[in-house]
């Protein structure tokens, strides 16, 4: 369970800043896309309410240029055409609406009223050389100008041409400033997009991401024993995830009984093969037992085949001890142990057997810890057998005991070949080999770790591993202090 919450953060932290997940992907392109369309809507808003501004504007103007003759027709029937002019020239000036009329040889016939001319642009307008015939937007400084200058013909006689000025640079300012309104307000949009899009997508990957996270997480326990922490549980996930989902379950389904039916056949082989191979063992030594009229050669047959004969019979006997852990059928007493007394009885009776040298290093304390003796002692002597094993002869094994608030550690510790870091990850694995021809010529079944780890975990402790090419390795055994109620 642990592992799988551990693998569950892991992948949690990799779907929330990897760039290249599905969810990061999907969220981009979205809001790209909302981002283009709704910079589109508002370039094209921007683009049509400046077209609707000068287009107002120049009708105006347009509509003075084509009705000033008229005007002036109707004025000098009255008096002179000259005063005809002024008198049409007055009426239609604004303030902001420049007029003024030149004749052919380009002298003022008459202009607007000086009240209604901005003197910091009349100057700049009327020293255009260029005035265009239809309304157009000029820019002088700060001010937006619409200009334009049309003929003025009355009663089939050329007067000259009017040109008018028509200053917009409120409007347009107040146009500017709706603009940037635009822009605030469709930034604020994109940002709400961006979360609206992003949680709705994290929302619909849900369902992914879990099915990802329980498919790394998931182990051999989780198989057997919390296969309900393994399934998916979807409530409300579309038609296209739940069909996935149920594929998932039932592979797990399918995969928990193959490694139910897997356990069972190790645990029946194991027990069936360890009687006949205990029966030819005996012939076996009965035979050496009996070896005066054999050859060297046969002497040699013989050894050999009792030697691999009883190793199988112990490879035989560790593959029924993982069986029975798997399947919770090896049993535990708990009991306080005296650690004290048990690491140095089993590093005097190591020492006897293998005639190498293993140090202990005890706490001046009682250390009592809660577990079974015999499995604990099992694990003691595999641990301290592969240290002598993997270590130079000249080089001792060391036992630290150590005690902690919580915990009892014994560490062992040798300056043996050491472990690699990337064999480190898998060396409690069953049959697993760091190097298949050392091991071999050392009599190893590539279990021995593996059963240490379940009958660790089997008292609810732990082993872990620190090691270091070329400099050895340490394995420190964690068990729960006894605390008498």
């Amino acid at each position: 369970m642990r592992r799988f919450l551990q693998a569950k953060i892991r992948h949690i932290t990799h779907w929330r800043f990897s760039t290249s997940s599905l969810q990061f992907r999907l969220t981009l392109e979205l809001v790209a896309l909302s981002v283009l369309g709704l910079g589109a809507v508002s370039v094209w808003a921007g683009w049509q309410m400046e077209q609707t501004l000068v287009a107002t504007h120049k009708q105006t103007l347009e509509y003075i240029a084509t009705y000033f003759p008229e005007q002036v027709s109707f004025y000098s029937e009255q008096g002179p055409i000259e005063t005809g002019l002024v008198r049409t020239v007055n009426r239609v000036s604004a303030p902001g609406l420049i007029v003024w009329v030149k004749s052919p040889e380009g002298k003022l016939l008459a202009k607007s009223p000086e009240n209604f001319k901005p003197e910091s642009t009349i100057d700049q307008v009327t020293a255009l050389a260029d005035i265009p015939d239809k309304p157009q937007v000029f820019h002088f400084g700060d001010r937006y100008i619409v200009l334009c200058g049309n003929p003025v013909t009355v009663n089939g006689k050329l007067l000259g041409n009017i040109y008018l000025s028509k200053d917009i640079t409120d409007d347009q300012q107040k146009f500017n400033a709706g603009i940037w309104r635009l822009l605030l307000v469709s930034g604020m949009t994109i940002g709400l997009l961006i979360f609206a899009i992003s949680q709705r997508i994290r929302k619909a990957m849900q369902p992914i991401k879990q099915m990802s996270q329980i498919a790394s997480a998931v182990s051999a326990d989780d198989l057997t024993e919390n296969l309900s922490h393994a399934t998916l549980q979807l409530n409300r996930a579309p038609d296209e995830i739940l069909g996935l989902a149920q594929a998932f379950n039932e592979m797990l389904l399918r995969l928990s009984g193959s490694w139910d039916q897997q356990r069972q056949f190790v645990g029946n082989v194991s027990h069936e093969l360890r009687t006949p191979l205990t029966v030819v063992v005996g012939y076996l030594q009965s035979l050496l037992r009996r070896s005066n009229n054999l050859s060297a050669y046969q002497q040699q047959a013989l050894e050999t085949a009792t030697a691999e004969t009883e190793r199988t019979i112990r490879m035989l006997q560790d593959l029924l001890d993982l069986a029975r852990a798997d399947s919770g059928n090896l049993h535990f007493r708990s009991n306080p142990i005296m650690l004290n007394t048990l690491v140095l009885e089993i590093a005097a009776m190591s020492k006897k057997v293998s005639n190498r040298s293993v140090k202990v290093s005890n706490t001046q304390i009682d250390v009592v810890a809660c577990g079974d003796q015999d499995r604990l002692q099992q694990v003691l002597i595999n641990l301290i057998d592969n240290a002598i094993k993997y270590s130079d002869l000249e080089k001792p094994v060391e036992l630290v005991l150590e005690a902690t608030d919580q915990s009892a550690l014994i560490h062992i510790h040798d300056q043996g070949i050491g472990i690699s870091l990337p064999h480190q990850q898998r060396i409690f694995e069953r049959f697993y080999r760091v190097d298949e021809s050392m091991t071999r010529s050392r009599d190893g079944t590539g279990l021995g770790l593996a059963i240490a780890k379940s009958l660790m975990e089997g008292m609810q402790g732990r082993i872990l591993l620190r090691s270091k090419p070329g400099e050895g390795s340490i394995f420190t055994l964690s068990l729960p202090l006894w605390k008498p109620r």
